[in-house]
């Protein structure tokens, strides 16, 4: 399983359309995605205290779009896996497995949903 991290309203908007796609899609020809591990350190340095999160929980082995796990181009991010997955093409919604709110806690940060344990 590998996760996006998106807000509830974008989310809203792909499942009317049955696929979803994000900004960096067209601006760097993929979408960010993250493994159970790399979550909650992309969060914490993207979408501190930033509310309206869910979690996209992707399932590999239904997308219609080529996975590859890559290093990052940004900042470092301080996790165990210097490779993360990018999706090159839109999400298709077969792939996306549930949807879990991802609320930060009161002083920004956030932690594993218990979902997902």
């Amino acid at each position: 399983m590998i996760f996006h991290i998106t807000t509830r309203e974008q989310w809203q908007q792909a499942e009317t359309s049955g696929r979803y796609t994000a900004e960096s899609l067209e601006s760097e020809g993929f979408i960010h995605c993250s493994t159970l591990d790399q979550v909650v350190p992309v969060a914490n340095q993207y979408y501190r205290g930033q509310a309206g999160m869910v979690l996209l929980c992707i399932a590999p082995d239904r997308l219609t779009s080529t996975l590859r796990y890559e290093t990052p181009s940004g900042p470092p991010i301080e996790t165990d896996s210097p490779l993360f997955p990018h999706i090159y093409g839109p999400i298709n919604r077969e792939a996306i497995t549930a949807v879990v709110d991802f609320p930060p806690q009161p002083d920004g940060t956030f932690l594993p949903p218990p979902e997902l344990d």
